[in-house]
């Protein structure tokens, strides 16, 4: 069997399980910040939260390239392309990811503190904001941006373990630092706060580089030659960017308009957005499978389209969505179910507390829709159908989870409760439109190859 017909028939619990504790793992990173920070102080808590979408919205720029590369390299894989063409996609990929993180370190060390105006926010929690996304989403961006593109070239090619490995060692390299930055003090060290734990989380992006560098090189199979990496031919970049660009467009118009809703959340008090940022780091792991399920899901379409088996990819989508929907809501409950200790583990504010239970029975609508999103929206990806989820979602978007919720949430009062049920009828409408998109056969117009 050759090694192209191998990753074809890579069942999707092999490549679901690596992916969604890769996912875990990275998740971690951000997560173990807001917990190890939480006993540190509230408003550094805040500070980083305000940031953490903006660093997020950086990783969707860079995600323009991965993700263009990812669903290039899948369907050139499963159409046997030669050597020199999939290392041409992958050089090509390394040179706009360089240049772009160049750029965007620029933008945050220039612009960070008049970004940081348009909040309203007290002064500790202004100036911790400022100190985290200055070192970690500015001088750090590079490694960020490289690892991303790194562990989506091994996933490309069937090797999710290898990229969960690396995020478990960056994992334990970010824990060890966040400890050292902040109870130095226990064993004689000074306390850096904030500034330590954003420099631990961009040395963990540092380590996961080489590691991630030194297995690619190991496998003879992946073609990635960083030598002559200005010599590649336009038009590899044209691919990349034809499906990145608009593909990714759909994560910048979310996390943007997430930000502006962020924003109005910010006028609700201090309460109100460690409530956010609280519950959405509890609840990230629960959609954790199905954020996997979709990477693999967009893997196996990408291979599967490429090998001209669409009628195939049709059929395997469903199934895909119907066990990603009952892992999602299962974790959501026991998320519920053990709500009392694990808020405890963050804040002993009852007004937080409180308003963190709400949110997590909220969860239920936003997790059920999020999953049918992620689920055909990766279907429809991995197949080259890339600008119906974007121009749909833009006006989605921007109409439910900001209209909506600023009606909902500042209109009726409702505070942030009402800004996340905005949310979940956003994600179960547009979920549906991408159901019906998917059943309606026309995304088999697209294919790359």
């Amino acid at each position: 069997m050759s090694e192209i017909k191998a990753r074809g028939e890579l069942s999707m619990l092999k490549l679901t399980v690596p992916l969604a504790m890769e996912q875990v793992f990275r998740i971690l990173i951000a997560s173990v910040d807001t917990f190890m920070l939480s006993s540190f102080s509230e408003k550094a808590v805040a500070g980083v939260g305000v940031v953490a979408q903006w660093s997020f919205f950086l990783n969707i720029l860079f995600s323009v390239i991965v993700t263009g590369t990812t669903i290039v390299l899948a369907q050139y894989l499963g159409a046997e392309k030669s050597d020199d063409e999939l290392n041409s996609v992958a050089q090509s990929s390394t040179v706009m990811v360089t240049l772009i993180s160049i750029i965007m370190t620029a933008v945050v060390l220039i612009f960070t503190k008049p970004l940081l105006n348009c909040y309203t926010l007290e002064t500790e929690v202004r100036q911790s904001a400022n100190d985290y996304f200055i070192i970690y989403g500015g001088i750090c961006a590079f490694f960020c941006a490289f690892s991303l593109l790194q562990s989506g070239i091994l996933r490309s090619y069937g090797y999710t373990k290898e990229a969960l490995y690396v995020t478990i060692i960056a994992n334990l390299v970010n824990v060890i630092g966040n400890a050292i930055s902040i109870y130095g003090d226990r064993i004689g060290l000074p306390v850096f706060g904030v500034k330590g734990v954003a420099w631990s989380s961009g040395i963990s992006m540092i380590v996961s580089c080489i590691l991630l560098q030194v297995i690619i090189m190991s496998k003879k199979d992946i073609k990635f030659n960083l030598r002559k990496l200005f010599s590649v031919n336009v038009k590899y970049y044209k691919i990349i960017l034809n499906v990145g660009v608009p593909t990714a467009g759909e994560s910048l118009s979310y996390n943007t308009a997430q930000i502006f809703s962020m924003a109005m959340i910010t006028t609700l008090g201090t309460c109100a957005m460690n409530a956010q940022i609280y519950t959405q780091t509890i609840i990230r792991f629960a959609y954790a499978i199905a954020i996997a399920m979709s990477s693999a899901t967009q893997i196996k379409v990408g291979y599967l389209v490429g090998a001209h088996q669409s009628d195939v990819a049709y059929r395997k989508v469903y199934r895909y969505w119907i066990a990603s929907v009952g892992f999602s809501l299962s974790l959501v409950a026991v998320c519920n179910l053990i709500k009392t200790p694990v808020i405890s583990l963050f804040t002993q504010n009852p007004e937080t507390a409180a308003l963190v239970v709400s949110l997590l029975l909220v969860s239920f609508y936003i997790e059920f829709g999020r999953t049918m999103n992620l689920i055909f929206i990766g279907a429809l990806k991995g197949s080259g159908d890339v600008m119906f989820p974007v121009l749909y979602g833009i006006v989605s978007m921007w109409a439910i989870i900001v209209g909506l919720g600023a009606f909902l949430g500042l209109g009726l009062k409702l505070g942030i409760v009402g800004f996340w049920l905005a949310t979940g009828t956003e994600e179960t409408t547009r979920g549906i439109v991408m159901f019906f998109r998917w059943k309606s056969k026309r995304w088999q117009r697209h294919a790359l190859v």
